[in-house]
């Protein structure tokens, strides 16, 4: 049978790999490439600025929308 110290340093360590694996997930959600703004190339100084395609995930939009308002 399993004694409450076992117990207690497996479920230490299940949670600690649990807290490491979903943080390694989340690092890797943020940064993988169908995250990234595509921008098109930026028009001369006198003209329109060229309208950048957006992709609504993530909190993208809010950002894009930020970076062309400053």
């Amino acid at each position: 049978m399993i004694t409450d110290s076992q117990l207690y340093s497996l479920a230490i360590f299940l949670g600690s790999a649990a807290m490491l694996l979903i943080v390694l997930y989340h690092f890797l959600e943020v940064n993988s490439d169908d995250h990234k703004v595509e921008e098109k190339p930026k028009a001369a100084a006198g003209k329109i600025k060229a309208e950048m395609p957006i992709k609504w995930k993530h909190g993208v939009l809010a950002y894009a929308i930020w970076r062309t308002n400053r």
